[in-house]
């Protein structure tokens, strides 16, 4: 529910109370004391989704060149209006789109909304360099807690859907504004991560080998998944914003796909890992595309179009090239992704056929383990480790070669023979259990 105030000026009085009369909506009318030249304000209760369709009315009487409306939230209300409790909803020209525009804010409530969110102030640019430092002390400690930590403080939702407004509303200063706040956010961020590392790397950890941490190795070589994490993030941030729902739980969806990856570019740079840095930097690029192009589109569904009539065709086509620069970008980009979980899939096939040929054999296995070696977009695998009761010298060497035959991949063999012993207590005489292995290294290398 929403208040709408407006100062009518006298000219305009009758037409307005006729407008307000025609929809049916319970309205105030105060005297105005003030030198503002209007007669009356008016107040008018009513439902969320139907305050764009007044403002329009009003806008063709002339309220916002010789008067002014204002729009406030209501939070609760004492009995019920006579008028007003049913919703006079416009005809909706596309009914498979009304869940996405039914439940909406007004197009003039976005815009101040977003506005105010994608502004360049000191406290956006200090949350930025902040959520990103402490992203890069979760990377580094391994440690995810931390990483949530740092996409709750993390101020990126207002312009990356504002950017998506600006287009749709055909607000170009909004469209540069969120745009620029987005630029400078990416390069605070990656820029804030890097000296922070190396900071950190010529006092507390001079060396760091990357490909240990798994936080991030999971953002290393990323899978499509990753781009319909970024999709999902943009739909989402946009439907909530228009939602005038709570905005900071979902910014931390947003963050979560822009943030981290950040500070892993960061990191890779100062510890220079090549691999690590090309694939982190490939995933910001599709999180970003993807943000924008998917906020995009759900605006649009959304129904979202600009006031004037004369500036919704120039909207249109403006939106289109975007949507459509969006999406070629996202497709080259995408590219890199489909290799990633090209091979993703094939190294899933291989631990499949390592598991069931070291099952296959006469020997009890313990353990599995398979190292890779870490390229851009792909990994290979170089080396099988199985940890085994056998007594066997050959098993490697056997193992080795059932593995080359069956997959077509040379790996390096090592197999861990083990042997446990257990002493357990007798009955009156209370011992201590003791374990006993013995160790055999056997390798096959290629």
């Amino acid at each position: 529910m929403r208040l709408v105030q407006m100062a009518v000026p006298p000219a305009k009085h009758d037409a307005v109370v006729e407008l307000l009369e025609e929809r049916e909506l319970n309205y105030a009318i105060a005297d105005e004391t003030s030198d503002l030249n209007a007669e009356t304000i008016v107040s008018v209760p009513i439902e969320t989704a139907e305050v764009e369709g007044l403002l329009d009315s009003l806008r063709e009487i002339g309220i916002e060149e010789e008067g002014y409306a204002i729009i406030t939230d209501v939070e609760a209300i004492l009995g019920s209006p006579e008028k007003g409790t049913e919703r006079t909803t416009r005809p909706d020209s596309t009914p498979l789109l009304k869940p996405f525009t039914s439940n909406r804010i007004s197009r003039e409530e976005l815009q101040d909304t977003v506005t105010e969110m994608a502004i360049l102030t000191p406290s956006y640019v200090f949350f930025t360099i902040v959520s990103s430092i402490v992203a890069c002390v979760g990377l580094l400690t391994n440690s995810a807690a931390v990483i949530v930590g740092s996409m709750v403080i993390a101020p990126l939702l207002g312009p990356a859907v504002g950017a998506s407004v600006g287009s749709i509303v055909n607000d170009e200063q909004l469209f540069r504004t969120s745009i620029l706040a987005q630029g400078l956010g990416l390069v605070l961020a990656v820029g804030s991560a890097t000296l922070f590392a190396y900071l950190i790397k010529f006092t507390i950890m001079p060396t760091v080998d990357l490909h240990t941490i798994d936080e991030v190795v999971s953002r290393t070589n990323p899978s499509a998944l990753s781009l319909i994490v970024a999709l999902g993030s943009g739909a989402v941030g946009a439907f909530s914003v228009s939602s005038g729902a709570s905005a900071p739980l979902v910014g931390v969806m947003i963050a979560a796909a822009l943030i981290p990856p950040a500070a892993a570019v960061g990191l890779s740079m100062a510890y220079w890992s090549p691999v690590v840095l090309i694939s982190v930097t490939v995933l910001l690029l599709v999180n970003i595309l993807s943000i924008n192009f998917a906020s995009l589109g759900v605006l649009w569904m959304r129904g979202y179009r600009p006031p004037h009539w004369f500036e919704q065709e120039t909207a249109k086509r403006t939106t289109m090239k975007r949507i459509g620069t969006l999406l070629i970008g996202l497709l080259i980009v995408s590219a890199f992704l489909i290799t990633t979980s090209i091979n993703i899939s094939q190294n899933s096939r291989f631990e499949e056929e390592v598991e069931t040929i070291t099952a296959e054999s006469d020997v009890r296995t313990l353990s599995v383990n398979i190292s890779y070696k870490l390229r851009p977009f792909t990994r290979t695998p170089t080396a099988v480790t199985v940890h085994a009761e056998t007594n066997s010298d050959q098993f490697a060497d056997r193992l080795r070669y059932r593995i080359e035959n069956r997959t077509g991949t040379d790996v390096s063999v090592t197999v861990v023979q083990e042997r446990l012993q257990t002493s357990n207590a007798t009955s009156g005489t209370p011992q201590l259990e003791s374990l006993h292995s013995t160790r055999f290294r056997a390798t096959s290398a290629s």
